[in-house]
């Protein structure tokens, strides 16, 4: 199941810029979470945990027919849910071979989260992103 209800990420940047304040914006992400597909329980292992996140987190890149990027991640606190849901507007829908030169970094300033985010969760973040990338670039060889 596609996780049909979250934006792209040109989308998400516009919402995310309606919001004056930050609070509006975390409720935002938590509900984006919240639209993430559910990941079945017996992905949930230490094959597919993330390392470097506080939180317990996992992903598993989905195979494609179109050789693009898709995956199902979960967590298990909901403002991390809601930054899966950021990576995946990010990188959904992207050809594999392009996930290592796309430009996280820009995203992730101009959503305004490189000041809003505790360290911890910006280590996570990026945990999930280096994830992603190593699984997409698995996926093209």
């Amino acid at each position: 199941m596609a996780n049909l209800n979250i934006p792209n990420i040109d989308e998400l940047t516009e919402t995310f810029e309606l919001f004056d304040d930050w609070e509006d914006k975390y409720r935002f992400l938590i509900e984006l979470g919240g639209k993430l597909a559910p990941m079945a329980d017996a992905l949930k292992n230490t094959e597919t945990k993330v390392e470097g996140c506080t939180s317990q987190v996992w992903i598993v890149i989905k195979p494609t027919d179109d050789e693009t990027i898709d995956f199902w991640a979960d967590s298990d606190a909901h403002i991390v849910r809601g930054l899966i849901a950021v990576i995946y507007a990010i990188f959904h829908g992207r050809p594999l071979a392009e996930a290592q030169n796309i430009d996280v970094d820009g995203y992730f300033e101009r959503l305004g989260l490189g000041s809003h985010i505790s360290p911890n969760r910006r280590n996570g973040f990026f945990a999930m992103v280096e994830r992603i990338k190593a699984l997409s670039d698995k996926q093209v060889k």
